[in-house]
């Protein structure tokens, strides 16, 4: 039996409950004048919409080829009796915008995704909608777009980028975060640098660790909201095409059987996700954008619901950065949905759940290979992990009231105390490292990188820190976010954030700051009470970093990490 099954027969309800208001309304006469405008002919309007929307620019390798997806998928749903109707969401780079002032824009995107693909959507009166996304906020935009409009829809993954040697070593583009720090250090030359930086990326696909974008894409297959594997196929893998032509038949029946991402994504299939993403050592973000997927389909999830089900679940993937494999390594072991069936097997996923596919989690891996029966050591079995729980830590305390959010691999310890060296941007904690300021043993504190500021990932601290063989011996402490690749003692995510006056903002370079991670405290020591309301008193709220356009509109409905930096709350 096929996994989704292909239903001939189109009944007029619900397929077309959105589009016929536009092709069958004798008033909409504007409308369809429009729709042969574009090539359709009569019998085309009595076919569903389906909206089929690529995250595709240009200027990035994660998203140049969504182009090509979309066409194939397009084809697909004709092919299958539809019209496929494509349209583009925007999409950034975080890596080419890492470490500039363009990083604020990148979790502003996430909105703007979300609301381009609702816009669309909506405006259209499109049945249906396909998302192709591959890059970090591209995953968790689409998927709020899709419970907002919740009418038929899936994800396709446009797939990571393959991994090549270089001189005998494997090089991706998580080593290039390293780079600059190993330089000040002293331990590569500028002509090295470059040499690296040529080959740490150089084929379309999304980052090929188990950074942001990886991470969103297996917490969207374990919430079942694409199909099998889709997280796992690479990006110019035949299976990618192939994977494109079997929309069509899934989306038709999604349509016909009126199955909704509501009807799917539950605090069950959300829990599933959260138990992948912290079985196979996935990004921090994926805390924040699970909680804003949350809040759009009003299912009650919060920060501190996150701890126990990491407490619960071993962590037993072995995928950069603190591993040492690559996406594609899990695809060449039978996917995806191998590592899903090894976690249901042992009762750490709810089976029961509805997928795209129109079958539970539990029908769709039930024919796929046991972890028992493979060689590899991609994915560690569950009664030998790399650890007996999830390195994924919800950490609260004097410093964080409302909670942080940290990756700890264990590498680092699980206790860390010193004093802070505190910097009010991200970039004069990297000017710093030209005077030796930071020493070992200092807790390093970046603020005023919050939510409100655009909340940007600090790879390069973190790859400055790790460069210059610093981070085994200092941790560091932000408002701010982490990207994927980022590894190291790090806590970001600090709640409240530094420009709403969180505790954060009354730090003094020289303050004792104590990580306790089997504790999950993060509190700064010896300030008594009567300090910190002085310290309180003389504070002042600086001006905002984003002083114009769409930063500024992000800067004044945003809300805290710790309730996933959503904006479309109730005033």
């Amino acid at each position: 039996m096929a996994l989704v099954e292909d239903i001939e027969d189109f009944p007029t309800d619900p397929c077309r409950q959105y589009s016929s208001k536009m092709t069958e309304d004798e008033r909409q006469n504007m409308s369809q004048s429009f729709f042969y405008g574009i090539g359709m002919k009569e019998d085309d309007l009595k076919k569903p919409f389906v909206g089929i929307s690529s995250c595709w620019i240009e200027g990035n390798p994660c998203n140049n080829h969504l182009d090509q997806l979309a066409l194939w998928i397009k084809q697909s749903v004709q092919q299958k009796g539809m019209n496929g109707l494509r349209f583009n969401a925007i999409s950034i780079s975080d890596a080419i915008s890492m470490g500039t002032e363009g990083m604020r824009y990148s979790l502003l995107s996430r909105e703007i995704i979300a609301d381009s693909v609702e816009t669309v959507t909506e405006c259209l009166h499109y049945d249906a909608n396909i998302s192709i996304p591959n890059c970090d906020k591209n995953m968790p935009g689409v998927l709020i777009a899709q419970i907002r409009i919740n009418r038929p829809s899936m994800v396709v993954y446009g797939g990571s980028m393959l991994v090549k040697e270089h001189k005998g070593q494997i090089r991706d583009i998580g080593q290039a975060s390293e780079l600059y720090g190993q330089m000040v250090a002293g331990l590569i030359t500028n002509e090295e640098r470059i040499e690296i930086t040529k080959h740490s990326s150089d084929c379309s696909g999304s980052c090929p660790g188990l950074y942001t974008a990886n991470t969103m894409a297996v917490a969207i297959e374990a919430m079942g909201m694409c199909l099998p594997n889709s997280s796992s196929i690479p990006a110019l893998d035949k299976q990618k095409q192939e994977e494109c032509f079997k929309v069509g038949t899934a989306i038709k029946h999604l349509l016909i059987k009126n199955i909704k991402p509501l009807d799917i994504i539950t605090k069950k299939s959300l829990e599933n996700a959260i138990s992948a993403v912290c079985a196979i050592g996935g990004s921090t973000n994926a805390v924040m954008h699970i909680l804003a997927v949350a809040h759009t389909g009003n299912i009650q999830l919060e920060i501190q619901d996150f701890q126990p089900i990491s407490d619960r679940v071993p962590y037993i993937g072995n995928l950069k950065p603190s591993g040492k494999y690559f996406m594609p390594d899990l695809h060449g072991i039978g996917g995806t949905s191998v590592f899903l069936k090894h976690l249901l097997d042992n009762g750490y996923l709810h089976g029961d759940c509805l997928t795209v596919t129109g079958k539970t989690l539990v029908q769709n891996l039930e024919k796929v290979e046991s972890l028992e029966n493979l060689r590899q050591d991609v994915i560690f079995h569950v009664s030998q992990p790399k650890k007996t729980k999830s390195n994924l830590k919800i950490l609260h305390g004097n410093l964080a009231p409302e909670g942080s959010v940290a990756k700890i691999s264990g590498k680092e310890g699980h206790f860390f105390k010193g004093p802070a060296i505190v910097f009010d941007s991200e970039q004069d904690m990297l000017d710093s490292f030209k005077d030796d300021k930071i020493q070992k043993g200092m807790v390093v504190v970046i603020r005023y990188e919050g939510p409100k500021n655009g909340m940007p990932e600090m790879l390069y601290p973190t790859g400055a820190l790790v460069g210059a063989n610093l981070s085994q011996h200092c941790a560091l402490v932000t408002d701010g976010r982490f990207s994927g690749a980022s590894h190291g003692f790090i806590i970001g995510h600090v709640s409240p954030e530094a420009f709403n006056g969180g505790p954060i903002a009354l730090v003094q370079t020289g303050d004792l700051i104590t990580i306790d991670v089997d504790n999950l405290r993060l509190e700064m020591e010896e300030v008594s009470e009567t300090e910190m309301e002085r310290r309180r008193g003389s504070w002042t709220r600086p001006p905002l970093k984003c002083k114009h356009g769409s930063l500024r509109k992000f800067a004044r409905v945003v809300q805290s990490a710790s309730k996933g930096c959503i904006t479309d709350y109730e005033y």
